[in-house]
């Protein structure tokens, strides 16, 4: 076995779209206890707060932290800031722009959905003819990286045809936030830390302009995903409205700071697309096909067709790659097998460089003669794209 690379701490590399593998700074912040009340860590929060903001644009912009995994802060974001007599354009190709449908269900606001399956993002023509069909529509949504498949939704265009119609978007920015820009007027974007930004796991946060949030007021389904009531709260106070996720909350801080010190969203993301470039090129030499057009291609994950060799074994091509050090993603599409790469975390060229080895020297511990998908996925792939 080749040596291989591994992370500060020695653990296996997460190729996901988060949890990611982190920093060693990352992780040392969560060594301490912090009172929840304390001013130090009522600093903290003012902190990333104004961090956040400033990434995001500034001006008028406000950030309100929200415990709990990426889908709370969604959900808030959708219950709050939907009227109860709205009604959502659901822009999905994939599990997490159902998901936000699915979620619309349970809080009772209506919505109408454009569906563009696996391969391909919805486009601002069709976003603008839905939109003068419906006048009823007050709100759209979009993923803007949808990482079921790594599709890079074009979210200028899409914006473009929300604004001129008048109408309100709201973007799930969960996986592209801090290292892709957001340079599109929004009625709120939804992020996490334990993604771009390379926290851990345990909140994600809100970005709004104030008067969005003032009219927020009132409309949320829920006590604890109230995004108007946590934002009043910890205007008033500096403080959570419920216990904050501490240790949680200063690795963040640590990671806002690395990502500042790596050059911003431009750096960070400059970093992500050469860890994507080498790995799909790596992979393509092993005769592995991505299921994407590289002009959608994010430089966030990347979705590979499995191997229609019979030889080839997800869980075993998994176990394997994990002895080897890298931990892989399992596919979520509906129609093909797949499996998924990330390119965020800490890692860089050589470590990807690495991921590509450990999968030819995975191939030959299988058996697999061939990386070839099925020709069915290839049928599927060219008929669609």
């Amino acid at each position: 076995m080749t040596d291989l690379p591994r992370p500060e701490m020695g653990e296996p590399y997460l190729l996901t779209p988060g949890p990611l593998t982190t920093s060693a700074a990352v992780k040392h912040a969560m060594l301490r206890d912090w009172g929840s009340w304390d001013g130090a860590f009522r600093a903290v929060t003012a902190e990333i707060r104004a961090e956040l903001v400033a990434m995001a644009g500034g001006g008028d912009l406000e950030c309100v932290p929200m415990q709990g995994s990426g889908s709370f802060s969604v959900e808030a974001m959708l219950g709050s800031f939907v009227p109860r007599d709205g009604k959502v354009l659901v822009l999905s190709n994939g599990a997490y722009g159902m998901r936000i449908a699915t979620t619309l269900g349970y809080l009772g606001r209506a919505y109408t959905l454009i569906d563009k399956g696996d391969y391909l993002p919805p486009r601002g023509a069709e976003v603008a003819q839905a939109l003068a069909d419906d006048p009823a529509i007050t709100h759209v949504v979009v993923v803007h990286c949808e990482t079921s498949s790594g599709i890079l939704n074009p979210l200028d265009e899409i914006a473009t045809a929300v604004q001129k119609a008048g109408r309100k978007l709201l973007i799930d920015s969960m996986s592209a936030f801090g290292a892709i820009p957001v340079d599109v007027p929004f009625a709120a974007l939804v992020s996490s830390a334990n993604k771009c930004i390379e926290g851990v796991p345990g909140f994600g946060f809100i970005i709004a302009p104030r008067a969005e949030l003032e009219e927020a007021r009132g409309r949320s389904h829920s006590l604890s995903l109230d995004v108007h009531a946590q934002w009043a709260h910890m205007n008033k106070t500096g403080q959570w409205r419920f216990t904050p996720p501490t240790h949680v909350v200063v690795a963040f801080q640590a990671a806002l700071r690395a990502h500042k010190a790596e050059g911003g969203v431009a750096g960070r993301g400059a970093r992500y697309t050469r860890n994507r470039d080498v790995m799909v090129a790596g992979m393509r030499e092993l005769g592995f096909v991505p299921l994407l057009n590289d002009r959608w291609l994010s430089p966030i994950i990347v979705t590979f067709f499995c191997p229609a060799d019979p030889a080839f074994d997800f869980g075993r091509f998994y176990d394997l790659m994990k002895d080897k050090g890298f931990i892989i993603y399992p596919g979520k599409l509906t129609k093909v097998d797949s499996f998924r790469i990330g390119c965020i975390g800490q890692m860089d060229e050589p470590v990807m460089r690495a991921v590509v080895m450990a999968a030819k020297e995975t191939l030959a511990e299988l058996g697999v003669g061939s990386a070839a998908p099925p020709a069915a996925a290839l049928q599927e792939q060219a008929k669609l794209t």
